[in-house]
């Protein structure tokens, strides 16, 4: 398949699962019909979106047409790309629970447990502590 009929295909596969997605790959092969250049058509996509991931694809997908690299080569690079970066963030925010759980924990959880671990005890001390504070004052 050329470019433009890639193009085409995967919007109509993502119809259903990323509607929007799909929705500007049609944009794109609009523009392309109407007879925009197609480095100008993936600009306008990464204009359009102001997604930092796709403008990155875009700039790949512009030079691998200028250059004549292969296109199969350039997409498995930039696919593995976005997976370390996506890695990277479900660690950092894997980092952050840690700190999100502290205000649950302390205020929510730990007060439960000391009632259940503490209180019979308390309760114990109190029965027996009160009568001997009484019989002193007698």
């Amino acid at each position: 398949l050329g470019h433009d009929q890639a193009l085409m295909r995967v919007a109509s596969e993502l119809k259903f699962a990323y509607p929007e997605l799909a929705e500007e790959l049609n944009m794109i092969n609009l523009e392309l019909r109407a007879g925009k250049a197609r480095a100008e058509a993936l600009r306008n996509l990464a204009d359009r979106t102001g997604v930092p991931d796709l403008s990155a694809l875009v700039t790949m997908l512009i030079q691998t047409d200028k250059f004549g690299t292969s296109v199969a080569q350039s997409l498995r690079v930039a696919s593995e790309t976005l997976r370390t970066k996506r890695r990277q963030r479900a660690e950092e925010a894997a980092a952050k629970t840690g700190v999100k759980m502290v205000f649950p924990l302390v205020f929510c959880i730990f007060p439960a447990i000391w009632v259940v671990t503490i209180g019979p005890a308390a309760i114990k001390f109190v029965t027996v502590l009160f009568p001997m504070i009484e019989q002193m004052d007698k």
